[in-house]
């Protein structure tokens, strides 16, 4: 390699650090003037769409919006450049919303009115999570994400009968009440089963027959008990997978996980396990069935 190319590599090397590396100084303030602009991008968003700022400042924030998007494209294609893989990145979930952050600005070249969609630019606010710290919740977030996937056959379920029972209802409704009471046709009393079981209750319709209102009270109290179908569902889905992520727990000795929820000892050496993950509070060793963690206490 030559001296030149070694220059390059030291340059990117040191770039990557700064821009994906948020334990350093310089990555750190890369990283709080990023979320600075991102905020500040998001607020010119949201003021251009008011009618009123619009008319009076509408020129100097489409400016401050173009400025920003300007920053951002750099940033992304740098990101592009000093990255291991550039195409990992790419089809990364981050890499992906930068992308997103930047296209709409483009778009409102042919079509107007896009930029609303620039507001998409709060998802890199996520980056907080790595920035401050705080990728324990982002293990917590992981835990909700496996409950949510192993309730979906459950929940799909769920969702077809109760798409199912608002069909009957918006259909019986239609029959009871008709058009002169405002249920001019099948999909207009279903959007009313809708927002009836669903406990939402606009009141843009509402039936007028004794018999109709029987049926909306039925549908009303049927709306309540299903609230609380799907509650469960996931409540059952969190426990499954919160007893999932505490099982991991390695053993000191051999580092076998994938132990069981309740497991005191390691299925292999016998050793016994850290209980201060699962409890709280650690546990002091109790004596085993060869009585090492005794003796070891007497030495």
């Amino acid at each position: 390699m030559t001296s030149g190319q070694q220059e390059r590599a030291a340059w990117r090397v040191t770039l990557a650090n700064v821009i994906y590396n948020a334990d350093t100084p310089a990555g750190r303030l890369f990283d709080l003037l990023l979320i600075v602009a991102i905020v500040l991008s998001v607020l010119v968003v949201m003021l251009e769409s008011v009618g009123e700022v619009r008319a009076g400042a509408g020129p100097l924030l489409r400016r401050i919006e173009w400025v920003l998007t300007g920053l951002f494209t750099v940033e992304y294609i740098i990101r592009l450049i000093v990255a291991r893989r550039a195409s990992h990145y790419a089809r990364s979930f981050f890499g992906i919303v930068d992308l997103l952050s930047i296209a709409p600005a483009y778009l409102t070249l042919f079509i107007p009115g896009a930029q609303a969609l620039l507001i998409v630019r709060v998802l890199r606010l996520l980056r907080l999570f790595r920035i401050l710290k705080l990728a324990r919740y982002l293990s917590e977030a992981s835990v909700l994400t496996q409950a949510l996937r192993a309730s979906l056959a459950k929940i799909t379920v769920f969702l077809a009968v109760v798409a199912t029972l608002v069909t009957v209802i918006g259909a019986l409704m239609y029959v009871i009440e008709g058009p002169p009471h405002g249920f001019t046709s099948i999909p207009t009393s279903i959007y009313w089963a809708i927002v009836t079981v669903t406990t939402v209750g606009y009141g843009d319709i509402a039936p007028k027959t004794p018999l109709g209102k029987g049926l909306a009270s039925l549908a009303m109290i049927l709306g309540y008990a299903i609230i609380a179908v799907p509650t469960g569902i996931v409540t059952v889905g969190l426990s499954q997978a919160q007893a999932r992520q505490q099982s991991d727990t390695a053993c000191d000795r051999c580092g076998l996980s994938g132990h069981a929820p309740d497991a005191r000892y390691c299925r292999r050496c016998a050793n016994p396990l850290p209980q201060g993950d699962r409890t709280g509070a650690a546990t002091p060793p109790s004596l085993g069935m060869t009585g090492e963690a005794g003796e070891g206490q007497k030495g």
